[in-house]
């Protein structure tokens, strides 16, 4: 039978989702569901005097209105309301807690009627009375307010005096705007409420943290609590937090002793949280030789009032390039916004961008192949823990993804390159993330007939975890894929963590893999006791499950079928349950690493910018599944192409509120913007990062990529703009 693992398998979950079959959180109906809509605060700070719901009362269809005061019973206190993310300082934010307003689109009441248009129709009869409070929601007005907080990134030697005395300098800031996630489907909840028994289908990135932060919220045991989500159209992020209208469906659906679905507009979507705002300073001191003797990262980020959000923006120049002098600071400003969240690669999207930018503008001062500039700064060992990577092939992914792109035939100066009336530019960038794995628990159920169920709480938020499961059971159990059951999203099933980080492939999969072996041991034990067995004194590391045998690795004809075995043992069925072992060896870095290489084509006359070509070179261990893997990749490179060239949250400020709430004015790209992607999976064996050798996938697709096109912006006009998004406007008028 050919191995799964490392096949180019289409999804076995693709045809569910093509047919409707696959259900999501707003698409479970059940006799008498009764639909929320969400009314908003229509300003960022303040105090509710008065909210006059008659008026939504008196449409026919509608059953309630919820408000702070006259909601279910919540929790009190703070421990409450947090969940596997919610580990920074602060308050989490309660819905429907009090007559406090933190930050414009808060939810302040919930209309109940018969069917959601009643609902929505009502919503806008729903009059609030404020009394405001001054607020701020601009980074750049508060920045002299950022604050300090205690990061991992320890600082080297004397980064200030090595940069003042540095042969050549390059100092500059770097800033990146608001952005939102924008996932194809709409954050939904539906609550079933039961003789005290709680159903909620909510879109999360982990069920079992959503249980777990229900069951705070409303004081309930845990066995009373099933939350389930077996499908998610995208998450980005934006998922790993229980969402607040989660807490809605659940206490209208006490209320009201009926199911709720609470389904948010794209708008509402907009008061969920976001990639907070950043500023990045960064300062390189370089000798002539192109070696780095100073690094300076400093960013101030975005975070509310309320909590402190903050992810590791500064520290990833540790992880690519040595200096014997370095320093990072990481700074917050509080503003009257939702919590920031995290999105597709948190932190290192947009350290790296600055990272990436500036050391693209030293190799300009030094001119300095870029490429060659990153080879002379190459780290084979993460600087700052002084430690050396289970594996780092990033110098592979410059040469193949250079010799993919063509990069040797790039002329240094901006401007010398054309094609009509085109200004063409080629730029590159290098990309990072971590290789995390955490504790993951997976059931596994063999069956005599040859079928095996592999279970787990893990969420399949789109990126195709149901089928490197399906793959990675068929392999160790012997067995077709088609044999295969995976069942997700269930927080009845073994243990998972979110699916975020990148860390679900590692986690789940070497879960699998311990699984297996102890469903193999049964079986072994069960074909042993066979008379006259071919296996006898066999133990389980001997054999392996292939074509539905038990095979002896020594001597393929000493087999047992499994059939056969489970028979003699009178066994309908094995069931399994095995934990991953996750590594608590602090002697190597576990990262993944790519880089990218990008042309743009800029109109001399209008400034529009096209990504006409990108290249991006991963090294991220073992591939499972080269077809799922490519589209991780590939979804990232857009996703990069949106954050260098159209993607921004615009505030009114005098409002303290977002003004592109909507796919319409907030830019994505989309068909038109998307040309020709090549993704290149470096080989890197890694013994050492886990068993079967697994790195993530999910978040290193866009890291880099918006330096790599910003980069060639400036090669292709010689106008290097410094704050995203690079619009026409920034490049028209050509230096």
């Amino acid at each position: 039978m050919a191995s799964h693992i490392g096949s180019a398998t289409s999804r076995v979950d693709g045809r569910a989702k093509v047919t409707g079959e696959a259900k999501y959180a707003g698409e479970f109906n059940v006799p008498g569901l009764v639909h929320g809509y969400v009314v908003e605060s229509t300003i960022p700070k303040g105090r509710i005097v008065r909210i006059d719901t008659s008026g939504a009362l008196e449409v026919d269809g509608v059953i309630d209105v919820l408000t702070h005061r006259n909601r279910p019973q919540m929790a009190d206190k703070d421990d409450a309301y947090k969940d596997e993310v919610a580990t920074e300082k602060g308050s989490p934010y309660r819905p429907l807690y009090d007559d406090i307003v933190l930050f414009s689109g808060q939810p302040l009441a919930l209309v109940l009627a018969e069917d959601w248009e009643t609902a929505r129709v009502a919503a806008s009869l729903v009059k609030v009375e404020y009394e405001k409070a001054p607020h701020i929601t601009d980074l750049h007005a508060e920045r002299a307010n950022a604050y300090a907080i205690d990061k991992p990134e320890k600082p080297r030697g004397d980064a200030e005096r090595a940069f003042a005395s540095a042969a050549l300098r390059h100092e500059a800031e770097y800033f990146i705007p608001t952005e939102h996630h924008n996932p194809m489907e709409l954050f939904a909840s539906t609550a079933i409420w039961d003789n005290g028994q709680l159903t909620v289908y909510d879109k999360t990135q982990g069920v079992q943290n959503v249980q777990q932060y229900l069951c705070s919220v409303f004081k309930m045991k845990p066995d009373a609590v099933r939350v389930m989500s077996p499908y998610m159209g995208g998450g980005f992020g934006s998922g790993l937090r229980p969402q607040y209208q989660v807490v809605l469906a659940v206490l209208a659906a006490r209320a009201l002793n009926r199911p709720v679905r609470v389904m948010l507009s794209r708008a509402q979507m907009y008061a969920l949280g976001h990639r907070p705002a950043t500023i990045e300073r960064l300062a390189l001191g370089a000798n002539s030789d192109g070696t780095l003797d100073a690094m300076t990262h400093e960013a101030i980020a975005v975070t509310s009032q309320f909590e402190e959000f903050a992810r590791n923006d500064t520290g990833w120049g540790n992880l690519l390039y040595k200096s014997p002098n370095a320093k990072f600071e990481h700074k917050l400003v509080k503003l009257d916004v939702p919590t920031s969240c995290d999105m597709r690669a948190p932190g290192a999207a947009t350290g790296v961008y600055a990272l990436e930018c500036a050391m693209d503008e030293l190799a300009v001062a030094l001119k300095m192949d870029p490429v060659q500039l990153r080879l002379q700064c190459y780290s084979d060992r993460d600087q700052g823990a002084d430690i050396p990577y289970t594996s780092k092939q990033l110098r592979e992914c410059y040469r193949q993804g250079a010799a993919a792109f063509g990069w040797d035939k790039r002329t240094a100066e901006p401007r010398s390159m054309r094609e009509g009336s085109d200004l063409v530019g080629w730029g590159m960038a290098s990309g990072v993330w971590e290789a995390l794995q955490m504790p993951a628990t997976v059931r596994i159920v063999l069956t005599a007939n040859g079928h095996a169920e592999v279970a787990t709480a893990a969420s399949d938020i789109g990126t195709g975890t149901y089928t490197i499961m399906a793959q990675v059971a068929a392999d160790m159990l012997g067995l077709p894929i088609d044999s295969i059951n995976v069942k997700l999203g269930d927080s009845t099933l073994p243990q998972c963590p979110l699916e975020g980080g990148s860390w679900i492939a590692s986690s789940v999969c070497n879960a699998i893999a311990n699984t297996a072996r102890a469903v193999r041991g049964d079986l072994l034990k069960l074909a042993i006791g066979m008379k006259d067995s071919p296996l006898a004194g066999a133990g389980v590391d001997d054999v392996a499950l292939i074509d539905g045998k038990i095979v002896s690795k020594r001597d393929a004809t000493r087999a047992v079928s499994i059939a056969s075995a489970m028979q003699s043992g009178n066994a309908d069925r094995i069931t399994r349950e095995e934990a991953n072992k996750v590594a608590e060896d602090k002697s190597h870095a576990r990262n993944v690493h790519s880089a990218i290489f990008a042309e743009v084509k800029v109109d001399e006359q209008l400034g529009v910018i096209r990504v006409t070509r990108v290249v991006n070179a991963v090294a991220a261990g073992r591939i499972l599944n080269p077809k799922t893997a490519h589209s991780q990749v590939m979804g990232g490179v857009v996703w990069g192409i949106g954050m260098a060239l159209h993607e921004e949250t615009l505030f009114d400020h005098r409002f303290g509120r977002v003004m592109n709430a909507n796919i319409a004015e907030y830019h994505v790209p989309v068909h038109a913007d998307v040309h020709d992607i090549k993704v290149i999976f470096v080989d890197e064996p890694d013994e050492i990062v886990n068993p079967l050798g697994i790195k993530g996938l999910g978040e290193i697709g866009i890291v880099g990529v918006a330096a790599a096109i910003a980069n060639a912006v400036y090669h292709a006009t010689g106008k290097r703009v410094r704050d995203l998004p690079i619009t026409l406007d920034k490049v028209v008028q050509f230096n």
